[in-house]
Parts: structure tokens; sequence; C-alpha cells
């Protein structure tokens, strides 16, 4: 209530009434004051400034006092001050004062505990930063858009970065918060910049902070190499304090869903993110902020746009990072294509490192085991060939026409026994072809090739023979000028041994 306000009022009129109409004082207020003023003399005369009025008020005036309520806590107060001390919360403290015999309720013993608690309010201290030092990024529901891919509407949120000397922002809606993701619109910002803050403020999200700690935040690996390919610095927030990216809380993720989303009809994702884009360039970069006071695209291209980092030559190559293991067959999985590994890793972890390009294979301990072509399509093999068993590549890799050439190369007698086990019209013989060819490695091309001359000039040219003859160390012993006649197949015993029970024994 203005006191002067009220003086004056009744200085002209003697109507308690009309400067209850005039004030919105109560009229006992107005009473009480017309009697003092009487009495000071102050009716009569111009009123003294504020301060000697307050003064003479707190001197001279006698105010009622509120009346006085003693709380029914009060008997319990060393108790409860001491539970206080201790960090018992209220619902505890009433517990324990009602196992003593206090018939109060719980609102009692919590307006109690507020007059114990010091309810001084937190003090800020607001941080300004220089231009291009540093930028905030956050970010925040932004409801449901339409996804062109399904026809379907889906959960969306939008990505704000917001420069901390300009208030000028970059505005992204996106379907997901994952890491590529979350490195993607961090490259989209910076060519929307023209440039790259020294320091980036995030909030603990798990794209860019895998352990959140105020001492030593451990950083998504991926997330690490993009700071170290743009040259910025992060800056974690410290946990459950938002208020340090203030920035970008109040001026760019609420404001977004304040104004450009606040009573949007839904629409596509893509027509969304062409029109914020807009957006920042016109209603939020040409407003005038309530903080700096100017407008946020003309102190960026007047200040701070100079002082960014330029852009590298190239972008990031978005490079992800997953842990994963080598199966038995020595291949692992990474984003839904396999890629080889050397198989003495088999049952071990292992790093993937996942660019658009290539894909890197690392153990624990950032050893480099293999690199391949990034796959093309879903269920892509790729295979580096010395990555697998020597015993078993043959197997995989030796077919029907790289067989028989393997077997020309050693000699025309291995050749002609390939083509003969190849040539098998009822059973698969490749399997027996691969086994005979890793005689070779064994025993050499010359041996291998002297074994099935003999094998052929004996009409029994079959892999236990041409294996017989080479363990048995008989390959280069001379050959007959001709090859002798198979023994003829006779009888030993009598017709009637062999067919009598066809005529009823005998």
């Amino acid at each position: 209530m203005d006191i002067r306000e009220l003086l004056r009022h009744i200085q002209v009129t003697s109507s308690d009434r009309a400067v209850q109409r005039a004030t919105g004082a109560h009229r006992q207020t107005i009473q009480r004051y017309r009697i003092w003023a009487t009495a000071q003399g102050l009716l009569e005369q111009s009123l003294p400034p504020v301060d000697e009025l307050q003064r003479l008020i707190d001197q001279t005036l006698e105010l009622p006092s509120p009346p006085q309520v003693v709380s029914s806590v009060e008997p319990y107060r060393t108790l409860v001050s001491q539970l206080r001390t201790q960090g018992t919360e209220v619902a505890a403290i009433w517990q324990r004062l009602q196992e003593r015999g206090f018939p109060g309720s719980y609102a009692a013993v919590y307006r109690f505990v507020r007059t114990l608690d010091d309810h001084q309010p937190d003090v800020v201290v607001r941080v300004e930063r220089a231009p291009g030092e540093e930028a905030q990024v956050d970010f925040g529901a932004a409801g449901r858009m339409l996804d062109p891919a399904t026809g379907t509407q889906r959960k969306t949120w939008s990505f704000v970065m917001t420069l901390a000397w300009s208030r000028h922002q970059y505005v992204e809606f996106v379907f997901d918060q994952t890491v590529a993701t979350w490195l993607v619109l961090h490259r989209h910002a910076f060519e929307f910049f023209g440039g790259v803050p020294q320091r980036l403020v995030i909030d603990n999200l798990k794209a860019g902070i895998t352990q959140a700690s105020w001492d030593d935040p451990q950083v998504q690996h991926a997330y690490r190499e993009c700071a170290e390919h743009y040259g910025f610095l992060i800056a974690p927030c410290r946990p459950r304090t938002p208020q340090h990216k203030g920035k970008v809380e109040q001026g760019g993720v609420h404001y977004v869903t304040r104004n450009f989303l606040g009573g949007r009809t839904p629409t596509t994702l893509p027509q969304a993110n062409q029109e914020v884009l807009e957006w920042c360039s016109t209603t939020a970069g040409l407003r005038i902020h309530g903080t700096t006071r100017e407008q946020p695209l003309l102190r960026f291209e007047q200040a701070e746009q100079a002082q960014l980092r330029p852009l590298p030559p190239e972008p990031y190559d978005l490079a992800l990072w997953k842990v994963v293991r080598l199966y038995r067959d020595c291949y692992l999985t990474f984003d839904n294509a396999y890629y080889s590994a050397p198989f003495r890793l088999v049952g071990h972890k292992l790093r993937v490192c996942g660019g658009s390009r290539e894909v890197r294979v690392y153990t624990l301990s950032y050893e480099l085991v293999a690199t391949h072509a990034r796959a093309q399509h879903p269920g892509e093999r790729l295979t580096h060939p010395d990555h697998l068993p020597p015993e078993k590549l043959s197997g995989l890799l030796l077919g029907r026409p790289a067989a028989l050439a393997a077997a020309t190369d050693i000699g025309s007698a291995t050749g002609q026994v390939v083509q003969q086990l190849l040539d098998d019209a009822i059973v698969e013989r490749l399997p027996t072809v691969q086994r005979l060819l890793r005689l070779r490695e064994r025993f050499g091309d010359q041996m291998l090739e002297a074994a099935c001359a003999r094998a052929l000039h004996f009409g029994d040219p079959t892999y236990a023979t041409i294996k017989r003859v080479l363990v048995e160390k008989r390959a280069t012993e001379p050959l007959p000028e001709t090859a002798p006649a198979p023994a003829a197949r006779t009888f030993i015993r009598s017709a009637g041994e062999l067919l009598g029970h066809l005529f009823g024994g005998m």
C-alpha cells in the first residue's frame, strides 16, 4: 500500500468510504491513519518525503500485532530439530512424534519444520561468454510428426544448438537420439553456422557421455572422434544441473516449444525441418532477445561468426563404435552385416568402428586386427581368407573349376584323377578331391603326381589308394611296362553251398 497516496486522499476528503473506493484500503485502516495523521498535524501541510514519512510511522504509529498461534509441535522442538539435523524426512519425524503421543497432523509437523529450515533462496551467478567461445546443446520433446517412410505419426525430438554469446540457434527435428543421429546433427549445426565454437556444453545424454561424472565424465568414443575432427571441447553439465545450460534450456528448447511448435498442425518431419530453419533466421533470429536486448542473428553476423573455428576440409565421417563378440564361424555382426576377423580371436570381445566407407576391427586394447569395405546391403558377408583356419580354407574357397585347375597345375596324372572323380554322375566327389589336393601340403606336388600316375597305371585311382602309396613311399617305384590284368574273381564254395537254399537246402 502506498502510504503517501492514502494520506493524500485522506487530506482531500473526510469520507472514509470515498477513500476506500479510491485506494482499496480497508476502512479500519483508513480510520487508523486518519487519526494518526491528525495527531501529527500532517493533514494541514504538505506531506514529507516518503523516507521521512516512513520513519515517522515507525516511531509514532502503533500497529496492531497479528495474533500469535503456538504450534502443537512446539513441545517437541528439541527432538524435531535433532531429527531434522540428521536429515530425517518430515513423514518420518511425524511417525516418531506419534510414537511419543503427538496428536497433531502431518501438516502441522510440515509447517513447523518449514520454520526450522533455512529457506534462503539459491543465489545464482549469470555467466556470459565471449563470441565464439561456447555453444549449448539439448534435446526436447516435440510431439508427434508424420514419418513419410511409413505414413504413420511418430514421437519426435527437437535438437537445439544455441550460441552462448549471440543466442543464434540451429534447430532440427528427429525420430531418435542414437549416436548416429547425434553426430549427424552436430555436423548439420556446424554447417549452418559456418564454423565451430570452442566448447560445447551438453547434457549427460548417452549418445555423448557414457558415464556421467563431474570429475571424470566418460565420453562416447565416436563423439570423442567427432570433437577431435572439428576441434571443439566437450563440457558435460554436472549431473542433475540443467541450469548450467540455461541459454539452450529456456531460450532454446522451451522457446521452440512455445513459439514454433505452439498450436502447430502436425506435418511431415522433412517439412517441419525445412520450415524451422527459416524460422531460426527470421522469427527467432530477428526478435529482440529478452536478455541481450538485441537481435540474435544480427549479433551473430556482426561479431560471433568471425570468431568461430573454420570448418575442416572434409565433414566428419560418421564412425559408430560397438563392442561385439567374434563367433566361432570367424564372423562378427555389425549393422546387420557380417565381417570376418582372425580365427585366433574366436570367443573374444572386439571393438568395431564402422564408418561410411569402411569397417575397422580392434581388440579391446585398440589393436587393429581387420579392415573391411562397408557392406552395401543387410546380410552381406565380407571375408578375408587369412582370417579363417588353413585346414578349413580349401573347403570354403576351392570349387570344382578351381580344384581341376589346381590339379592340372600339379601334373597331368593328378588332373586326370581329379577329372575322373568329378565326373562321377551319382556321388558328389568334390570333398574327396579337396582332401586329395591337400596331400600336396604333406608330400609335395612331385610325389602326389607320381602317386596319381601309379594309381592310374594299376586302374585304381581312388583317394585311399593314392594316400596309401604316398604313406608307404612307393610313389617313385618303377612301373611295369604293362599293367597287370585284374585278377579273376572265382567262387571257392560249391554251387550247392551258394544256391542250395533256393531248393530247400541240401
